[in-house]
């Protein structure tokens, strides 16, 4: 019980750091991404207004509909895709990466890697 407190307080000083320097702007808005033990959620974020505008989620019926996914970074890097496609339909196309304390490594980076081959610029 104590580890995963400890792992959670590291992660959010991590996040803080982080969210010091990034910040959206509705030009170049936050692509903010948060991974579970089961899911992944990912957000595009207008800090400005404090808005977000675009969203995608493995809860989402369009990804549960889908063939099961090979494993959870193939579900993530999809995620990516799909965020990007529905960004890139709103007038969205260069975002700002915020990983939210987590390391740049398996489904975050999946999300990532998938939005870029979508066409969103980082």
């Amino acid at each position: 019980m104590g580890t995963l407190h400890f792992r959670k307080k590291s992660r959010l000083k991590r996040k803080a750091r982080i969210r010091k320097k990034i910040f959206g702007t509705s030009q170049c808005p936050r692509l903010s991404v948060f991974r579970s033990a089961k899911h992944i959620y990912a957000q595009i974020i207008d800090d400005t207004c404090g808005k977000t505008l675009v969203t995608a989620t493995t809860l989402e019926k369009e990804v549960r509909e889908h063939p099961k996914f090979e494993n959870k970074v193939a579900q993530s890097e999809f995620i990516g895709k799909l965020i990007a496609e529905r960004a890139i339909d709103k007038g969205i196309k260069t975002v700002v990466f915020d990983r939210n304390g987590f390391l740049y490594h398996g489904r975050v980076k999946a999300v990532s890697d998938g939005a870029r081959n979508i066409g969103l610029d980082f």
